[in-house]
């Protein structure tokens, strides 16, 4: 997970072959996206996305990831829209790749229900050699709105009318409420080491506004690796 990994943009993966590649340009991000329940805002009000972290927690004995340049990580997306999972397992097998590691999207390893079946799921996970395992779990969303008056509230004015009031009272007359509605995304994201089966870092986040899964993975993985880096798990340049 460290920005200190290398890699190559020419270097293709076994697990590339029939990744769908969403969000570059395509539709397939949007219309996942609404499956998921997140309708894209307009420009006006969808601004740029925010993630913030709500909680965080790390394995006490564990000083630093153990995961080095080429090393297999999974990635998994809890979901039950089939669309959705492939669509952010895609996107988090990207970001994995970009950071030095083979991300391999779950999906590609078995269909939906052999990966919620334990058993099944371990067999084919261990038979790939992967070392680590990150997992996304959306956890709900909700809606919040908010309104601003358009007017402007300043300091009393006592004084004439005409030549004074009449010009301040309108410049700032009260034109109602800007009303705005911001949604937030919760999800949950743990770091396995598959090595010794244990769970080495978990962080519950929210997001305000994203606006599509590319987008949104991308700014997940940012906020998480500096949540990494300030824990010490990873190397600060």
């Amino acid at each position: 997970m460290s920005e200190e990994l290398t890699h190559d943009p020419g270097t293709h993966h076994e697990h590339d072959k029939g990744r769908p590649r969403v969000g570059r340009g395509g539709r397939m991000n949007t219309r996942m996206w609404k499956l998921f329940g997140m309708t894209c805002l307009t420009l006006t009000l969808a601004g740029c996305a925010t993630t913030t972290f709500t909680s965080v927690w790390k394995a006490p004995d564990v000083q630093q990831l153990q995961f080095k340049p080429g090393d297999k990580v999974i990635a998994l997306v809890v979901a039950e829209q089939e669309s959705l999972r492939r669509s952010g397992e895609a996107n988090l097998a990207d970001v994995l790749d970009s950071r030095g590691l083979k991300g391999v999207p779950a999906y590609t390893l078995a269909n939906p229900a052999d990966l919620k079946d334990e058993g099944k799921a371990k067999r084919v996970i261990d038979a790939t050699g992967a070392v680590g395992l990150v997992v996304i779990r959306p956890m709900g969303k909700e809606k919040e709105i908010s309104s601003t008056p358009t007017g402007h509230y300043g300091s009393p004015y006592y004084g004439g009318y005409w030549g004074g009031y009449h010009g301040y009272g309108w410049g700032g007359a009260w034109g109602g409420y800007e009303v705005r509605t911001d949604t937030y995304v919760f999800v949950e994201t743990l770091i396995y080491d598959l090595r010794q089966n244990k769970l080495v870092w978990a962080g519950q986040t929210k997001t305000m506004n994203p606006s599509d899964v590319e987008r949104f993975i991308g700014e997940l993985a940012e906020a998480v690796s500096r949540e990494l880096k300030s824990s010490g798990l990873v190397a600060a340049k």
